[in-house]
């Protein structure tokens, strides 16, 4: 589909959000003029997310939930967050009584794991907050105001990750995805890179700025990365094969890493072990882009008002552990884990047949494989920590990765 046509499917942007992304291309087309005329994928993908005032994340729009771009699993019911918190209690049994939560989003899982635990007898030190986007901590703090005061005088934001290592907890939920990344193509028996250059300027006068894809020669870094990638697949790629590797992955495991002294790293996210990740048939790669609750595959289009993402590569993620001197604990579907940790139960307990129905219908969005409950991942991460963890005890796919 052209760019053209996408744009005719997708809501119009409004008037200030017109404005914001020709303000943000305009900062993009700069820094490519400077570079040469191209720019990486993995470049590209930061600023449109992350440049200061202008990248979707760092400016002030509704990101999540109904009047939002996409909805995450904690929006979609409160059953997440009091599945969790259940195998969170069973986690700070043994471990030091913190939690960090990576990006927050607009708080409720936060709210649903103070008031879920406190409910299992649970008492935090700390609940910590590291969230890269001021308008969603803004949101999270207004939430989380509403909580006792007991319960909200345990958290706190910070600015960067924690210089001392944690005793308990590390939650990521939805936050890999969002980590920029390489795009590469196979095309004629050789591999390129995917980057970005300028697709023109609208006439004289206009301020229309179009980017497009455009194909170089890789890197040795990214050469050999997808050489290794690609190598045990055991079968050719076809031409025109497309795809994503996230070479910042490594580093951002090493640095969670670096902040846990003891206790589990819970990772939440739309993934697949390599094998399936790299999968010939796979030839479009795994970039979305979300827009209004429309999900699309076009990253050049309403700069810094729409979010692009990439799904995970576990294995890379239990590699990145390894190095990190952390142990995969478990890896199952989202409905594995939360069917583990008594989802059933939760339903069944509503006080009548009119939240129950309610509470099924939530149950069904997390874990029905044509909604979240197969393309969403978890993992857990631990150190020094060798007790149960019931999310996995139906399922573990951890033989796949």
């Amino acid at each position: 589909m052209s760019a053209s046509g996408l744009r005719s499917t997708l809501p119009p942007l409004s008037a200030e959000e017109e404005r914001h992304s020709r303000a943000l291309a305009a900062h993009m087309r700069a820094e490519l003029v400077c570079a040469g005329g191209w720019l990486s994928f993995e470049r590209f993908m930061e600023l449109a997310l992350y440049t200061p005032g202008l990248g979707y994340y760092s400016a002030g729009s509704a990101k999540i939930g109904p009047g939002g771009d996409f909805v995450t699993a904690p929006e979609v019911s409160a059953l997440f967050g009091r599945c969790l918190a259940r195998q969170c209690a069973e986690i700070l049994e043994h471990t030091g009584a913190e939690i960090l939560e990576l990006g927050a989003g607009t708080g409720r899982m936060a709210a649903e794991l103070l008031g879920a635990l406190a409910a299992l007898g649970v008492t935090l030190e700390r609940y910590a907050i590291l969230e890269v986007s001021a308008d969603l901590a803004e949101r999270q703090r207004r939430r989380l105001a509403g909580l006792p005061q007991a319960l909200r005088e345990r958290v706190v934001w910070l600015e960067r990750l924690p210089e001392t290592p944690l005793e308990g907890i590390i939650i990521a939920n939805e936050v890999a995805d969002a980590l920029p990344c390489r795009r590469f193509l196979w095309h004629e028996g050789k591999l390129r890179e995917l980057g970005v250059a300028l697709a023109g300027q609208g006439a004289a006068g206009e301020e229309a700025i179009a980017f497009r894809e455009q194909p170089a020669a890789p890197d040795a870094a990214l050469a050999r990365e997808c050489a290794r990638l690609l190598a045990p697949l055991g079968e050719a790629l076809p031409d025109g094969y497309a795809s994503e590797v996230s070479l910042r992955l490594g580093p951002w495991i090493a640095a969670l890493g670096e902040c846990l002294g003891r206790g589990v790293l819970l990772l939440a996210d739309y993934g697949l072990p390599r094998r399936h990740y790299y999968h010939p048939e796979r030839a479009g790669g795994t970039l979305r882009c979300h827009f209004k609750q429309r999900a699309h595959d076009d990253p050049y289009i309403n700069l810094g008002v729409q979010d692009i993402t990439a799904w995970v590569d576990f294995t890379r993620v239990a590699e990145a552990a390894a190095a990190a001197d952390l142990t995969v604990g478990g890896f199952a579907t989202q409905a594995a884990f939360l069917l583990a940790l008594g989802l059933e139960g939760l339903v069944a307990q509503a006080d009548d047949t009119v939240q129950r129905a309610r509470l099924a219908g939530e149950a069904r969005r997390l874990i029905m494989p044509e909604e979240m409950g197969e393309a969403f991942k978890f993992m857990a991460l631990t150190r020094g920590y060798d007790a149960p963890l019931s999310g996995f005890a139906l399922q573990d796919l951890s033989r796949l990765l």
